[in-house]
């Protein structure tokens, strides 16, 4: 499915091609709700990066998260998450350990997003107190992260495009 995208203020637009483009995924972790908002969480689609078409890129910047060891140490995520310089827009999320692939943000898509039969809650242990968990009998749970890829899941529902 081409997925087409965009900021909110209009100088960065951009096309991917998704076999994965349900929004199920909501990562309740710190990054996400401070990056990308979105009611306490963020949601990410599967794309491919070598077919993405990007205008207005000099729009575009990046964010690399501060890790938190568990001795307290700071390290810096190699994922690299793109935002509009102008208006602040979450646009997608690209990882070097995984080149081959992208992720939107399903905030960022204009394009019409297929529903998602069930949804992963993910990263709960980070959750703010204040944000709702609503979460459907069907839906799953992790304090961390989830047992299977965003491919996987659709893969294992039968809705890869």
């Amino acid at each position: 499915m081409k997925l087409d995208g965009s900021c909110h203020c209009g100088a960065v637009t951009f096309t991917v091609e998704s076999k994965h483009p349900r929004p199920f995924n909501r990562c309740y972790c710190s990054i996400c709700r401070k990056t990308a908002g979105g009611g306490g969480y963020a949601i990410n689609l599967g794309g491919e990066a070598e077919n993405m078409q990007v205008r207005g890129e000099e729009n575009v910047s990046v964010y690399r998260a501060r890790l938190v060891g568990d001795d307290g140490s700071l390290t810096e995520s190699p994922a690299e998450r793109r935002f509009c310089k102008h208006c602040g827009s979450a646009l997608w999320v690209w990882d070097p350990r995984w080149p081959e692939l992208v992720h939107p943000f399903a905030s960022a898509i204009d394009s019409e997003l297929p529903p998602a039969p069930e949804h992963t809650h993910l990263m709960l242990a980070y959750k703010a107190g204040w944000v709702p968990l609503e979460a459907d009998a069907d839906d799953r749970t992790f304090d961390g992260y989830p047992d299977e890829s965003i491919a996987a899941w659709h893969e294992r529902l039968g809705l890869t495009e």
